[in-house]
């Protein structure tokens, strides 16, 4: 392990204008706080129309979701995780959350899935909002499920 954490192999695509989105250093912080050992992934920024034809195909869902993760495994882990911009707008808008938090959150939710975290059952997802809500704090960014469920922010 670096003196500042796992190693991370990420490579960043934007598939859409770059103008108000994250950039490549801010990405790689929160990949990296996320990460509990050393993995592989490839960062992919999409529109609605790319967003939806891959949750389509992959997942049967006929609809742009905020972000996609595809696990290939392995040692260290690895795959590919789509952000889908205008949903996280969208989502950021309605739930009154600052657009960079919940770009943030969903690439710590979308490591932390590359990294064999689930939350299709329930006790898996309290698990997985647990560490979640951790990560988001530590990066002195607000708790993504504290509006939810009535927690404290920093």
């Amino acid at each position: 392990m670096a003196a500042d954490g796992p190693a991370l192999d990420l490579a960043v695509q934007y598939a859409l204008a770059r103008a108000g989105l994250p950039g490549r250093a801010q990405l790689r912080r929160w990949a990296r706080a996320a990460l509990a050992g050393p993995a592989s992934a490839t960062l992919r920024i999409v529109d609605e129309d790319e967003g939806r034809t891959l949750n389509r195909d992959y997942r049967g869902k006929d609809h742009a979701t905020n972000v996609l993760t595809f696990a290939y495994g392995g040692t260290p882990p690895s795959g590919d995780i789509v952000l889908c911009a205008p949903v996280i707008a969208r989502e950021a808008m309605a739930q009154g959350k600052p657009l960079e938090a919940h770009y943030a959150h969903m690439v710590v939710h979308g490591m932390l899935h590359l990294q064999g975290y689930d939350h299709e059952q329930a006790a898996d997802a309290v698990t997985m909002e647990a560490v979640e809500s951790f990560i988001m704090r530590r990066l002195g960014l607000p708790d993504p499920y504290a509006a939810i469920d009535g927690r404290q922010s920093p």
